[in-house]
């Protein structure tokens, strides 16, 4: 195996780095591991369409179940990997086994955050990330029943609006003043919290969950918020433990260049596990997104292949909550912005955001707003100042709001 391709993960980002392997015209032995024993998948829907019962199991999978044996595909599943050993060019299975490799690539993924109060170790503490943990919370979110959701990032929200359209009673709880507060800034922010009160989620913000017991959630302030399960949403972490004991460069994720090699020779890395120095921002960054491991994966087949192949798409991720549908594009740090534009109808949900910095447009948030990607993408690639009047008119074209 010592001139095959190795791939760790077998999510979304290794689906479709070995299918462009096998596109580029690769012809020697791919084999694709995975923890999981369900075959590749994508993940929005389990907060979505299929957490609400919209999407058939069927439709979540990347390919067919026969796609990887006509690929010639080695694709095995519920098998862990010990050690990876760049040195030797060698993976180690937990079963004893040993692969050798010419290239590696590490789509290891991100895990839930763990709540660590006592008592969340309790049956009705509930995550998502996996197929069976989606299929646990639709078990739960059934008319009447008291559910609570611990954060009110994306994956909270999501669970949220899923919960409350089965019928369930919904209580969110939040450390911040609102939700998504460091992501979008309270304005933006204010538009998801008037969302999930529209349709009769209990927001709590500025909470400290302090243990969680038979009558409820416990606080640190208040009563017990009565639960039939908890729902923990607050945040994920990247899977790069190979990649630290293997000696790797790990800071926020598994450091890699342009390329998305990583520190060691012919190991590479892609997807959530991934911090990659972006051409376009001119520093690392992580993306935890849907539009990352589709496309992230691809540069990094190419790049084992010996193409010259760069990493450089402008971040792109996309939510649906009850009515509203938006589309995010771009990249922001928390402090890294210093004004929000609007343009339409905010109050009406119905309208498009920009964050900018010093009048440069760095990410632009599309609501029920449809056909714009393209040009907020422009907009964040030009890297150009714009008039912040035009930007929110929406009689202006967006490429008109250009100045010079």
């Amino acid at each position: 195996m010592r001139n095959g391709y190795v791939v760790v993960g077998a999510g979304l980002a290794g689906a479709k780095a070995v299918e462009t392997l096998r596109a580029e015209g690769f012809d020697g032995p791919i084999t694709l591991i995975g923890a999981e024993p369900e075959r590749p998948y994508e993940r929005p829907p389990l907060s979505k369409g299929y957490l609400m019962g919209k999407t058939a199991r069927e439709k979540i999978y990347v390919h067919p179940a026969e796609w990887y044996a006509e690929q010639r595909i080695d694709l095995r599943l519920g098998t862990r990997v010990g050690a990876i050993d760049p040195a030797g060019h060698t993976v180690d299975l937990a079963d004893g086994s040993r692969l050798g490799y010419a290239k590696l690539l590490l789509t290891t993924g991100s895990s839930p955050r763990r709540l660590t109060v006592p008592g969340a170790d309790g049956d009705q503490v509930l995550y998502l990330r996996t197929v069976q943990d989606s299929e646990r919370i639709k078990a739960v979110i059934r008319p009447g029943a008291r559910i609570v959701v611990i954060g009110a990032g994306w994956i909270g929200l999501e669970t949220a609006a899923a919960a409350r359209e089965a019928g369930a009673e919904v209580t969110v709880l939040e450390s911040a003043e609102l939700p998504l507060l460091r992501v979008l800034g309270r304005e933006a922010a204010e538009v998801f919290a008037d969302l999930h009160r529209a349709h009769g989620v209990d927001l709590r913000f500025g909470v400290q969950v302090t243990g969680l017991a038979d009558e409820g959630v416990r606080l640190a302030d208040g009563p017990p918020v009565p639960a039939d399960a908890v729902v923990v949403g607050i945040g994920i972490t990247p899977n790069t433990e190979l990649a630290e004991a293997a000696g790797l460069t790990v800071d926020n994720g598994i450091r890699t260049d342009r390329y998305l090699a990583t520190s060691a020779p012919d190991v590479y890395a892609a997807g959530d596990v991934a911090n990659a120095m972006h051409p376009l921002y001119g520093h690392p960054i992580r993306v935890e997104h849907w539009a990352n491991a589709l496309h992230q994966p691809r540069t990094a087949a190419r790049s084992m292949l010996g193409q010259d192949a760069v990493h450089d798409r402008v971040p792109y991720f996309f939510s649906d909550q009850y009515d509203l549908g938006m589309e995010y594009t771009g990249y922001v740090r928390p402090d890294g912005f210093d004004r929000v534009v609007f343009r339409g109808d905010r109050a009406g949900r119905e309208f498009i955001a920009f964050w900018l910095s010093e009048g440069r447009v760095l990410a632009g948030m599309n609501v029920n707003v449809w056909d714009v990607t393209d040009p907020i993408r422009e907009l964040v690639r030009s890297g150009r100042r714009v008039d912040p009047d035009a930007l929110a008119d929406p009689a202006v074209p967006l490429d008109r709001a250009v100045l010079g």
